[in-house]
Parts: structure tokens; sequence; C-alpha cells
């Protein structure tokens, strides 16, 4: 099954679309604010191992041609919520162990969204990105397991999660991904031991 998702906000309308196979693994949200060929590819390969997937635009079409729309974190932090109630309410989704997959500006809103609803999401897979701009509270308090990943030329973004790292009390683990190497087994691996807990509890 496949739907187009769509999320009204103050600035404008948020686009989706969720791919839905008969029997889900669990749900893989995966939010973004820009297109990459890498998060496309992931998403596609985690759909052939049985996940649904929700691929969901963080900005308006309008917003997408400021560069520092991406860099509002409470605002992309609100829409992931929305979002999040929106899964809670849709009768496709509602009942599936759900998993986070934010890329770059994403990350530290996935972050702080995650430790907000604890009981809603059961697994997290970032992406580079500067962790610590989720802010000290939201490190402390997410309990969801949470994997970072990062290519091996990002020394800022790993540098922020070695200043993170003290704060976490979660579950959390990172790989380096090497040029052109693909995410997707890490991520696979990951959202297989933490969603199959979820369901299980």
């Amino acid at each position: 099954m496949n739907r187009h998702l769509t999320l009204t906000t103050a600035h404008g309308t948020l686009h989706g679309h969720l791919e839905r196979p008969d029997f889900p693994r669990g749900l893989v949200l995966v939010a973004r604010v820009h297109h990459a060929l890498a998060d496309n590819l992931v998403a596609a390969n985690l759909a052939t191992c049985g996940y649904a997937i929700l691929s969901m635009e963080l900005l308006t079409a309008q917003e997408t041609h400021f560069a520092d729309a991406a860099q509002n974190v409470p605002r992309l932090s609100q829409r992931l919520l929305d979002i999040l109630d929106l899964i809670r309410l849709d009768g496709d989704t509602q009942d599936l162990p759900l998993a986070m997959m934010a890329t770059g500006d994403v990350t530290p809103a996935a972050i702080r969204v995650a430790a907000r609803r604890d009981t809603q999401v059961s697994a997290l897979a970032c992406r580079g990105g500067l962790i610590d701009r989720a802010g000290l509270q939201a490190l402390k308090l997410l309990s969801a397991p949470l994997l970072m990943l990062f290519d091996a030329d990002e020394a800022i973004e790993q540098a922020a999660f070695q200043r993170a790292l003290p704060h976490l009390t979660t579950t959390s683990e990172t790989r380096i991904l090497a040029r052109g190497e693909d995410a997707t087994p890490h991520v696979a691996a990951w959202l297989t031991r933490h969603l199959h807990n979820a369901r299980e509890n």
C-alpha cells in the first residue's frame, strides 16, 4: 500500500509518502529537510526488509529557498511532534513500533522529540548533524536507543557527538562510514534489535 500524506502548518503544507507492506516489521519515519540520494537509498532498502516507511519533508516549498530554515531546531521539533501525532491517529500506522531516521540538520530536532515522546519512539538512527544542538535536557532525557552514523570526513559532527556523549544515558553506538558506503545494514541491524524488543514489550 502506498499513500501520500499532507500536514498543514502555519507556514504552508508539508508532504509525505507512506509505503506499507502487508505485514510490516515496524514503521520508520524518515524525516528530512533536503532530498538526499543516500537517504532515499536507505529508505528503499529498509522497505525491502519489510519495514513500513513514512518519508516526510519538514520544510514547506517556500522555506526550502531560505538556508536558515533548516537551522530552526524548535520549528523542526514541533513539526516532528505534529507528524508523530499524525502517526498515532492514523489507522495504517498507529499500531506499529516506531523508529525515526534523521539526517544532518534534522538530527538535533529528532533527539528532542524522541526524548519527549519516549513511549512512542522506540529507536533512533541519525546520520551526521550536530547532536549537541538538541540541548542538555533532551540529551539527558533521551531513552530511545541511539545509533549515530558519520561519514569519515565529518570531524565537526563527530566532535559534537563526543561533547554530548557524557550526557547520554540511553544505549548508543556509533558507526563511521567509508566513502560511498551504504548505511542500510547498520540501520537495519539496529532497528531489528530494538523494534523487535518494542514489539515484544
